[in-house]
């Protein structure tokens, strides 16, 4: 009698080994699924904002004293554009994206374009060129370079893409080296149809 109880004992604490092994399973389970479900988390953090758009540079902001703000501006040149423009001009454009800085001030609460400008490179040097709008054309307004005779320079104030900007003919070189006036001159032609082209009210000559 005292072994039949023994064996019924021991076979219940068995019994209840068991089921204590077993009901520990759904524990394992459930933590790997926490870390899963973390692991997703983490994945589908939201990026990070885009970088704000780069400053306007020093020699721009200098050719708008009664400006409060700019905005830079992009345009693609088309092919056709490039070949018509490299063909007139002999100059090589550095890039199809066209980049421009339209200017800004604010009177009385209202926000109004003053005027725009474009930096090319020309012998080594950074030149503004400055714009305004005739009759739906950019016409330069003023060219500015460090380094460069000023007596020379404002003599491209006026002149829009229509004009040829040659040394020697509508242009002097007046105080400025040789080699750098033709530099400047291309360079600026090539702009000024570059921004009728990509700004210009269509036209016939």
């Amino acid at each position: 009698m005292k072994r039949l109880l023994v064996l019924a004992i021991f076979a219940t604490v068995t019994g209840l080994a068991i089921a204590c092994t077993t009901n520990q399973q759904p524990s394992n389970t459930a933590t790997t699924n926490t870390t899963s479900n973390t692991s997703v988390t983490t994945a589908n953090k939201p990026e990070a904002p885009a970088k704000t758009e780069e400053e306007t540079p020093a020699i721009v902001k200098s050719a708008f004293p009664d400006a409060q703000s700019f905005t830079k501006q992009h345009k693609d040149l088309t092919d056709t554009q490039i070949a018509s423009i490299e063909k007139e001009t002999g100059a090589k454009l550095p890039d199809k994206d066209h980049h421009s800085y339209l200017a800004f001030s604010t009177t009385s609460g209202a926000r109004k374009q003053i005027g725009a400008a474009t930096v090319v490179k020309a012998n080594g040097k950074d030149v503004v060129i400055i714009y305004e709008n005739k009759e739906g054309s950019p016409v330069i307004k003023g060219v500015r370079a460090e380094g460069v005779s000023n007596d020379f320079l404002k003599q491209f104030a006026g002149k829009g893409h229509d004009d040829k900007f040659q040394i020697g003919a509508d242009l002097k070189a007046n105080g400025a080296d040789e080699a750098a006036a033709k530099a400047i001159a291309e360079a600026v032609r090539a702009d000024a149809m570059t921004m009728q082209a990509l700004y210009g009210a269509s036209h016939s000559h």
